[in-house]
């Protein structure tokens, strides 16, 4: 624990797989050409593997959990969206990270949840290493399977950059993926969450 600008910073970290995980990157950064005992490199072993274990902590919750621990009994049937979530991921396969916003809706039949909670389950999912599509589903699936809406939908607009550091070097390109369930399989339902996602209402 350390006091940071002003607030307590605390950080939770297996200490073994820290220990473990530094090992093997100062090995790699060996491997590369680097001299890991200069000065500058004697503690980016330890750094890379906190922020890998940071990165991918995601395996340690349970978004359905997440879910549960906040619904609440509620009469609304109309459209619920939470749009413009940040979303920060690592691709399985470059181990490169991928970002953008994530655009999250369902219609309630008979459950609502907290709002912070679909944040939190976006987060949980991308907090391991991911591909976008996914990613995608996952979100999708965890909430018509826990809340039991009557539809879900699920864009996400990403950048990634195994595309943009390397390989076809395309830097402004965005990936869109996007999942739907229920309701917003209905043309009328799913073009009026589309003209929610783009509009600027605030």
């Amino acid at each position: 624990m350390e006091e940071e600008f002003g607030y307590q910073k605390i950080d939770k970290y297996k200490a073994e797989t820290i220990d473990s995980l530094a090992g093997k990157y100062k090995v790699i950064l060996s491997e590369i050409g680097e001299n890991p005992n200069r000065e500058g490199l004697l503690k980016t072993p330890e750094r890379v593997a906190k922020a890998m274990q940071y990165l991918t902590h995601g395996y340690d919750l349970n978004p359905a959990e997440i879910l549960r621990s906040a619904m609440f009994k509620e009469e609304y049937k109309q459209m619920v969206l939470v749009k413009d979530i940040e979303v920060y991921s690592m691709c399985e396969h470059h181990l490169l990270p991928f970002f953008g916003k994530a655009h999250v809706a369902y219609i309630p039949n008979g459950y609502i949840v907290g709002l912070s909670k679909i944040p939190r389950i976006v987060d949980a999912f991308a907090r391991r290493l991911q591909v976008q599509e996914r990613l995608t589903t996952e979100i999708r699936d965890c909430i018509h399977e826990t809340l039991q809406p009557l539809g879900v939908a699920v864009v996400i607009e990403c950048q990634h950059l195994c595309m943009q550091m390397r390989g076809i070097q395309k830097q402004n390109s965005v990936t869109t993926t996007s999942a739907f369930t229920g309701e917003f399989l209905n043309e009328t339902t799913r073009s009026e969450f589309i003209s929610l996602i783009g509009a600027k209402l605030h």
